[in-house]
């Protein structure tokens, strides 16, 4: 032992496991950003409004409501529909064998630039295959295949490559006299044998961790081991040297230390790994969506290289071994890890310095591996995927987990991830227009000296104009990457939503407040008494009563009505503006087109905004409803009237927008 508590490798890799850092996805960065920034234009228009209110002596109860919609004007349903489109991905997932272990994982595989893989185990089944053996020296495969079969069976720790050999070749379990069994710093093990049919030490592994022991003569590369070693390992094949001395039976020094005499080569062994199902068409399916791919692993560069090949990964590549990186300084080492492709005889702590490096260039890398080994490397990249079959610490610290063994469910799971985006981006675009709107109505109207444009009861018709739009949105999404100038992109929809709204509503507001202002005044004497008999609705007076609370006749009501009733006359004209964006968003038909230019072969948003449409006019239409959305009954021809306006925003926005007023006005057509 070299190290024991926490120095052990054992317990040093376990408090890499241990620690946890969440890491967001590019989206949620852009969404964190968005509601920071409307968080602090709400305080900052709280602040003014309430101070100002306070000053003119507004009752506290109209504080609080004033309070109440500013407040209301931060979309934290944002927070909802993300967690709502990752849950709903994650369950998509789950059904095509992947676990979910960090809410953002599938969504975050959408975003990676690089997918840095695993060879054994993860671009292969974890399953040796014995292909050969290959006699030196003049030998027979006979000669040879006998105390090879007895070597694989008589190792009393096997492993994977033992078993394949034994699996392959006849022999019999003998009993040996001296062990070493394999180790991964070795890279070989040996029997010994003091029999009269068997006798000597016999040895297998690598040819670079035994050439120390072989005739130098073999080594030459035109020496027909040399030879065999690399035709066998460009066709990838795992490759092993059998070698032996006839005349030593110890493999251990004085001190107890495992060692090795000179030994002969008998012959190579070669083996082969079984490609993962679906391996070559989940390879093809990701360099066709632009994602590199790099296969990192501690076998031969050689041997790795050729499996990639044989997964269609790349047709010539030059591979880079561990050795090499470890001569290269820290820019060098960071230009390897980013122009190489495959990498053999790679180290645990080599595996994370090519993560870390190529996080340094401004990638988003995802991991994927199944040993030990592989965690610091799944821990460092920006999504860490293990396979179920692998070992307990990749599972823990990985954010996707393979339940089938199979990389093959990425590809559906990168389709999701890029379908989340496409409904968190319309989920964007209704909530911050909608935000947008509401605070340049209030800017707006309490500039023209009118009472508060909203009544807190109102914003819960946001119900029908953001959240159930951006739930179904979010849940028929189409799959699109994130855009790269997705702030730009929210401006471009936002601003001339924003602006055009406000005009036509605060218009709205304010024509209905003249006109209820004067009727009211026309209707009542300043005692709050009929002025002409017959003319005062009773239905009219005790509704109002009722919902505001004042008597008419007392101070002020006359303008509480006008305030009370051209709320409502706003809040319909915005709510069905908000309703008709689902189809700017979706155009069902080339009518539509504004915003996007091409025609959506959904028509499931357009029915969604019929429906909508429909029941906000019953809302409008029905007393117990309007009551409780604090919009109270208007006759008639006000809703034809509102819709009228409703129809002429339509018409100026989509001409806004296919103009391209905004880019022209700010100087960026491009087509200038």
């Amino acid at each position: 032992a070299e190290k024991v508590g926490a120095e052990s490798f054992a317990n040093r890799l376990t408090a890499t496991a241990r620690g946890f850092a969440a890491t967001k996805t590019p989206l949620q960065r852009r969404v964190d950003l968005v509601v920071r920034f409307v968080m602090l234009i709400v305080a900052f228009m709280s602040t003014i409004i309430l101070v100002t209110a306070l000053f003119e002596g507004l009752p506290e109860v109209r504080l609080v409501q004033i309070a109440a919609v500013l407040t209301g004007q931060v979309p934290y349903g944002l927070f909802l529909m993300v967690s709502v489109a990752y849950a709903l991905g994650a369950s998509a997932i789950a059904r095509q064998g992947a676990l979910v272990q960090q809410v953002n994982a599938v969504e975050s595989l959408s975003n990676v630039d690089v997918l840095c893989m695993d060879k054994t185990g993860t671009l292969t089944a974890n399953r040796l295959v014995f292909d050969g053996v290959h006699p030196l020296g003049g030998a027979s495969a006979e000669e040879v295949g006998a105390p090879l079969g007895d070597f694989a069976r008589s190792a009393s720790a096997s492993n994977a490559t033992s078993d394949a050999v034994a699996a392959g070749l006849a022999g019999e379990r003998r009993s040996s006299v001296d062990e070493v069994p394999f180790a991964s710093a070795r890279k070989w093990s040996a029997v010994s044998f003091d029999g009269p049919e068997r006798r000597g030490v016999y040895v297998m592994g690598a040819l670079e961790m035994l050439g120390v022991y072989l005739p130098p003569e073999d080594l030459a590369p035109d020496a027909p081991l040399a030879h065999l070693v690399r035709d066998l390992s460009s066709r990838g094949l795992r490759v092993l040297v059998f070698a032996h001395n006839p005349d030593e039976t110890a493999l251990h020094d004085a001190e107890g230390g495992p060692r090795l005499p000179t030994l002969r080569p008998l012959a190579v062994v070669s083996l082969t790994d079984e490609l993962r199902p679906a391996a070559k068409e989940t390879i093809a399916a990701f360099g066709e969506l632009g994602i590199e791919l790099k296969v990192i692993s501690g076998d031969d560069p050689r041997t790795v290289a050729a499996l990639a090949k044989r997964a269609g990964l790349a047709e010539e590549v030059e591979p880079v071994s561990g050795p090499e990186l470890e001569e290269l300084d820290k820019d060098g080492f960071d230009r390897a890890a980013a122009e190489g492709t495959v990498f053999g005889r790679i180290k645990p702590e080599q595996k994370e310095g090519l993560v870390d490096a190529l996080l340094r260039k401004g990638k988003r890398v995802a991991m994927m591996g199944d040993g030990v080994n592989d965690v610091p490397a799944l821990k460092k990249a920006s999504l860490g995927i293990a396979m179920n079959g692998g070992s307990g610490a990749a599972r823990d610290v990985a954010d996707l987990i393979l339940l089938k063994d199979s990389f093959a469910v990425l590809r559906p799971a990168f389709y999701e991830g890029r379908r989340i985006i496409g409904g968190m981006t319309s989920a964007l675009y209704l909530f911050l227009a909608r935000v947008a709107t509401t605070a340049l109505i209030i800017v707006a109207v309490t500039m023209t000296g009118l009472d508060f444009p909203f009544d807190p009861a109102q914003a819960a018709l946001t119900t029908f104009t953001v959240g159930i739009p951006a739930f179904f949105l979010t849940l028929w999404a189409k799959p699109q990457r994130l855009i790269e100038g997705l702030l730009p992109s929210l401006a471009r929809f936002v601003v001339p939503v924003a602006v055009l709204t406000t005009l036509m509503g605060a218009a709205i507001y304010a024509i209905d407040y003249d006109i209820v202002l004067n009727a009211v005044k026309g209707l009542y004497g300043t005692s709050g008494a009929p002025a002409r008999a017959g003319d005062v609705p009773d239905a009219f007076r005790r509704t109002y009563e009722s919902y505001t609370g004042i008597t008419f006749g007392s101070e002020g009501y006359q303008n509480i009505v006008a305030t009370v009733t051209a709320q409502g006359s706003l809040s319909i004209f915005i709510s069905w503006t908000a309703v008709l964006l689902i189809l700017f968003l979706e155009p069902p038909a080339r009518f539509f087109l504004g915003w996007r230019e091409e025609v959506s072969p959904d028509r499931r948003p357009a029915v969604l905004a019929a429906v909508l449409f429909a029941v906000l006019l019953i809302v409008w239409s029905v007393d117990p409803i309007g009551y409780y959305f604090g919009v109270l009954t208007k006759p008639w021809f006000v809703i034809a009237a509102i819709m009228g306006a409703v129809a002429v925003w339509f018409f100026l926005m989509r001409a806004i927008w296919r103009a391209k007023l905004l880019d022209r006005f700010l100087g960026l057509d491009r087509r200038e």
